[in-house]
């Protein structure tokens, strides 16, 4: 049997192949295309090929599995996947090289493989987060050319602003700038009207998400993108404290003998869920519901002693963790006691 490697890039790729007494058979450099990777491992025998998890990673290895091949997607955090490298002297040619002993050897640990389904949901999700953010950029972009002109766009929502605007008196020139930006907007909300009224439906129709939707400051858009990241509960083998680690909203630590010494979260992993959970905990810290009553004075009670940002992100954790918690057990959010019960 045949050991491959391939330390993947977006236009360029290492490869490296190897046999059972570790002799190396193909050791070049290919496009990161399609018909490259069916020229180099098409018609050979199955082989077992190591790639890191990356953008690219899943197509690759739906590309590698189709032509017969056993394709192991690491996790690139797994150090001792790369041997004795050198981050002194480090080369593509090295790396791959690293990577395929590893192949051969056994040395790695798989990455999780997001479902299809999953991986399409979060697609969907993180384009219209995209759509949003350049909504609220253009809004920004129009009280400030308003405030030099001396005026101020009243507060409200974003779905809105189009009224609001017109309820001012502004100067023509003034207006005149603003027309391409108005044109945009009105195009961008009604996009994004289209998108929520999809996702509230998705999600109306998913009953994992109404479940997840029971807990505070969890609406269709969070629910949603909670199980597109996590994918399946399986996945953190049913610890909620790895599932929180996952998101990147545990501390930091930086600890030796009898020195211990917390800093600020991680911010590993998914970076989309991890701020829409702190929206979430933001909507509870605000709310006045008997639903988020608990984790609310929970939050406060805390801020008293470590202040309110501490205080937010401490109750993003816990919310992720109650999340993962709804999810693995099929149960919705009990208000009294800031957890779960049974369905």
């Amino acid at each position: 049997m045949e050991y491959g490697a391939i330390d993947l890039h977006m236009r360029r790729s290492q490869i490296r192949i190897l046999t059972e007494d570790e002799t190396v058979v193909v050791d070049r450099r290919i496009d990161t295309t399609r018909p490259a990777f069916d020229r180099v491992f098409g018609g050979r025998a199955r082989m077992r090929i190591l790639i890191e998890s990356s953008t690219e990673s899943e197509w690759v290895a739906q590309q590698l599995e189709a032509l017969g091949h056993e394709v192991i997607v690491a996790d690139p955090n797994y150090a001792p996947m790369y041997g004795s490298r050198s981050r002194k002297v480090k080369t593509d040619k090295r790396d791959v090289a690293a990577l395929a002993l590893a192949c051969r050897r056994g040395i790695y640990r798989a990455a999780h493989r997001a479902s299809a389904a999953a991986r399409t949901l979060r697609q969907t999700l993180r384009v219209r987060q995209q759509l949003v953010r350049v909504r609220s950029g253009l809004i920004s972009l129009v009280r400030a050319v308003l405030r030099q002109a001396g005026l101020r766009l009243p507060s409200g929502s974003a779905e809105r602003v189009l009224q609001r605007l017109d309820q001012l008196t502004i100067p023509a020139d003034v207006a005149t700038g603003l027309t391409p930006i108005r044109e945009v907007l009105q195009q961008l909300t009604a996009t994004l009207t289209t998108a929520d009224e999809a996702v509230e439906t998705r999600a109306t129709h998913d009953p994992e998400a109404q479940r997840l939707m029971t807990a505070p400051g969890v609406g269709p858009v969070v629910a949603l993108m909670f199980q597109a990241v996590m994918d399946a509960p399986a996945r953190f083998g049913g610890d909620a404290a790895r599932a929180s680690a996952f998101v990147g909203l545990v501390p930091s630590e930086d600890s030796s003998a009898e020195r211990h010494h917390k800093g600020h979260i991680t911010k590993t992993g998914p970076g989309d869920l991890r701020a829409l959970l702190v929206q979430a905990s933001w909507v509870i810290w605000r709310g006045r519901s008997a639903t988020g009553a608990a984790l609310r004075t929970w939050a406060q009670t805390l801020a008293a002693r470590r202040g309110r940002r501490i205080a937010i992100v401490a109750l993003a954790r816990r919310l992720t963790r109650i999340l993962y918690a709804m999810w693995r057990d099929q149960t919705v959010f009990a208000p009294r006691r800031g957890a779960a019960i049974a369905a």
